[in-house]
């Protein structure tokens, strides 16, 4: 009898605690429309690290930079200029940057603007933050440039490091956007 008391018992509370999970939490209008909110917000960050990695896996985008500094410890210059970018699209690199010359002081800002079309060792790696894309290319000079993209999916936002063996490397800050 105790036995049967007891497995009673058990099976009430299951009963009890299985309708009590299964009940659908009330939630008031203003917890409904923040979780809306939270859904939609989510929604469009996935979308828009979808349209960066196309962006970067079609080859087709646009580096527009914001800040430069030449490496390792060189001054933060802006960039307020719209006209300084560099475009990529089907194996091109269309370039008007400035750059910093001079390995020792006095350094000094050139600018780099050109159009070349034998990007050399083209690569696009993923990252866990987004992507790395490298390239090199002479610049119609004897010695090469390497450029390296740290690109940033979630934001949007893009380092760009130009290296040289006879300068200092620049890097720049800035965005990535659709070349039109």
């Amino acid at each position: 009898m105790k036995k049967t008391a007891i497995l009673l018992c058990s099976l009430l509370l299951c009963a009890a605690a299985a309708t009590v999970i299964g009940q659908k939490k009330v939630l008031s209008p203003k917890e409904e429309r923040r979780e809306v909110r939270e859904k939609r917000r989510a929604e469009r960050i996935a979308s828009y690290e979808k349209t960066m990695d196309s962006l970067v896996l079609s080859r087709n985008f646009q580096f527009n930079p914001q800040t430069m500094q030449r490496q390792p410890a060189g001054p933060v210059r802006q960039i307020m200029n719209p006209s300084f970018n560099i475009g990529i699209w089907d194996g091109t690199a269309d370039i008007c940057l400035p750059y910093i010359k001079g390995y020792v002081p006095p350094y000094y800002v050139t600018i780099l603007n050109y159009t070349v079309s034998d990007l050399q060792g083209y690569t696009t790696e993923q990252t866990h933050e987004g992507w790395m894309v490298t390239f090199t290319t002479s610049l119609f000079s004897a010695s090469t440039y390497t450029f390296t993209f740290e690109i940033f999916s979630r934001t949007g936002g893009a380092n760009l490091t130009i290296t040289n063996p006879w300068y200092n490397a620049v890097e720049y800050s800035g965005t990535i956007s659709q070349l039109y």
